[in-house]
């Protein structure tokens, strides 16, 4: 359902053995907003909730809710750091637009 690259592992490894309270994964969800029509939100997760398609890949649990997984089938997420801004990419192919700082779509 969703490709991590190397990138995005070593991160989200990284921010889950730094959290302050004890994470068993990365929830990402789609809500609307955003100047595209839907956004992506990413956060540490105590476990999954009913109904969570659970991926793991390498070591790294992603929690994806029954409502945000037909928009992110396919998804790759990669994270990249740059001298201007750092963070999480996500390559979507069920995105017919996205914003242009890549953070929303529809």
């Amino acid at each position: 359902m969703i490709t991590l690259t190397e990138n995005a592992v070593a991160a989200m490894k990284t921010a889950l053995s730094g959290g302050g309270e004890p994470a068993q994964g990365v929830r990402i969800t789609v809500e609307p907003g955003g100047c595209a029509g839907l956004k992506y939100l990413m956060g540490l997760e105590g476990g999954p909730r009913e109904g969570d398609a659970i991926i793991e890949t390498d070591g790294v649990r992603l929690f994806v809710d029954v409502g945000s997984q037909p928009h992110v089938n396919g998804m790759t997420v990669d994270f990249v750091m740059g001298l201007e801004s750092s963070g999480f990419i996500f390559d979507n192919p069920n995105a017919a637009d996205k914003c242009a700082c890549g953070k929303s779509f529809t």
